[in-house]
């Protein structure tokens, strides 16, 4: 398996892809390791989930070379059709809606799925020189993964245009500017940069972050009354949490709130 997973005292889990001499580029292996780790993510403590990739690139796309590699014969009619619904397409909405806020570190190339997996995460933070890149159109098929539903939303219509019809690649900077991602950092200074994210996410009040989440998935494409019934089944059961009540005492105390996740 290409998914390194570790799980901290602080109910941190990072998720490492783990193929630095493919530019991490995920199999099907990989994604569905992804997948039962983000599941795993929403029932088991964890407070914080940090993707990242092994050695100097995030990740390079999907395999698309290993998946065509073996007997050479032509793939079955549907094959794609029915594949995509229980891999990539099951794991980008899953990191949009898994109510653990996600952070993503973006060093060297996010191409493909991996510039997908940066756009669905709930922060993302680059060095100024990664790369960010749609290669569909350069070789010949069409995008997948969420992109054409993400990108859109995050950089509109028209900068989405540019991206998935000319392929043009962005640096970190210009992902920044443009609303792709969270921020972009000099290389020296990414880990810090997304410690001080995650830290500040660790010792948040979980269960409101993840309804905050929530709502905010919810609120793409609910109407106004829905998601004002939304806010109010999310308070109720905010409301009712350990942490809404240490945020009282520590509003009345005139203290900073020290936060459990529960």
């Amino acid at each position: 398996m290409s998914v390194q997973a570790h799980l901290d005292e602080r109910g941190v889990l990072t998720l490492r892809l783990d193929r630095p001499d493919k530019r991490n580029a995920i199999d099907d292996v990989m994604m569905l390791a992804l997948i039962a780790a983000l599941e795993s993510a929403a029932t088991d403590g964890t407070r914080v989930v940090v993707l990242e990739g092994s050695g100097d690139h995030f990740c390079g796309g999907a395999d698309i070379v290993a998946r065509n590699a073996g007997s050479g014969e032509k793939p079955r009619a549907g094959s794609i059709q029915r594949r995509l619904p229980n891999q990539a397409h099951r794991l980008v909405p899953l990191l949009c809606r898994v109510q653990v806020p996600v952070v993503c570190k973006v060093r060297g190339w996010a191409a493909g799925i991996g510039f997908q997996l940066a756009l669905a995460s709930d922060f993302t933070i680059a060095a100024d020189d990664a790369r960010f890149w749609e290669p569909f159109t350069e070789r010949g098929f069409t995008p997948d993964s969420g992109a054409t539903w993400l990108l859109p939303r995050r950089v509109g219509e028209v900068r989405a245009r540019e991206l998935l019809l000319l392929g043009r690649a962005l640096s970190g900077t210009e992902a920044a500017e443009w609303g792709a991602i969270h921020r972009s950092v000099p290389e020296s200074e990414l880990d810090g940069a997304v410690a001080e994210v995650v830290d500040r996410l660790a010792t948040g009040p979980t269960v409101a972050l993840g309804l905050t989440k929530w709502l905010l998935d919810a609120g793409a494409s609910a109407e106004f009354n829905a998601q004002l019934a939304n806010e109010a089944f999310a308070l109720e059961l905010s409301s009712r949490t350990e942490d809404f009540r240490e945020g009282l005492a520590a509003f009345r105390e005139k203290r900073a709130p020290r936060f459990e996740g529960r």
